[in-house]
């Protein structure tokens, strides 16, 4: 038998968008009803929400806004990172706690200074939310990001952002509790995050 060497190609490129292709695409109207985000200069698809997603979205925003106030919690709004990173990515967390009321935000995106926390509601992008999304949040500064694990039924804490990544990642199981950095005295028990 004789063996064969065969030359691989490389991958075919991908088009990488940036946030200005990106925005253009969407006010034409090209993407109807599609729900993306740009991540890394692609656009990635943000599935469906299942009703555990959406149950603990609820249940996160009911409990934020009861904490920092109405006016200070986004829902799945685009915000901006890193000045280096802001061209190639607009990231949509779950949810946004700001310093300030939405009002400072009426002809801008908040930015890093601007944000206490973000969230992200995990199931399926449990690994993406992880690690691409986790070191786009670090590289910014943000101070603190929250991952609820639906599958492993906890909150995943990334807290002290250092050289593109957290220095501090904790996992809280159900049977404890985590409060905001912004908010020390209010604690959240992560199984409140759970409807079921």
């Amino acid at each position: 038998m004789a063996v064969l060497e065969l030359a691989v190609a490389p991958a075919p490129r991908r088009k990488l968008w940036t946030r200005a292709e990106y925005e253009s695409l969407a006010s034409s109207g090209l993407l109807n009803d599609q729900r993306l985000e740009l991540i890394e200069g692609e656009l990635i698809d943000k599935m469906g929400k299942k009703p555990p997603h959406v149950n603990s979205v609820t249940l996160l925003f009911a409990w934020l806004t009861g904490v920092f106030g109405l006016r200070r919690v986004y829902q799945e709004a685009p915000i901006d990172v890193a000045p280096e990173d802001n061209p190639t990515n607009e990231p949509e967390p779950d949810l946004v706690v700001l310093s300030s009321d939405i009002s400072a935000f009426s002809h801008k995106r908040p930015g890093p200074g601007d944000l206490l926390l973000l969230i992200e509601v995990a199931e399926s992008t449990l690994g993406f939310d992880l690690k691409t999304k986790a070191g786009l949040y670090a590289r910014a500064g943000i101070v603190e990001y929250w991952v609820l694990d639906l599958t492993g039924r906890q909150m995943i804490v990334h807290r002290d952002p250092r050289d593109g990544h957290y220095a501090s990642l904790t996992a809280f199981r159900t049977e404890e509790r985590v409060a905001p950095l912004a908010a020390a005295d209010s604690f959240l028990q992560v199984r409140d995050a759970f409807l079921d």
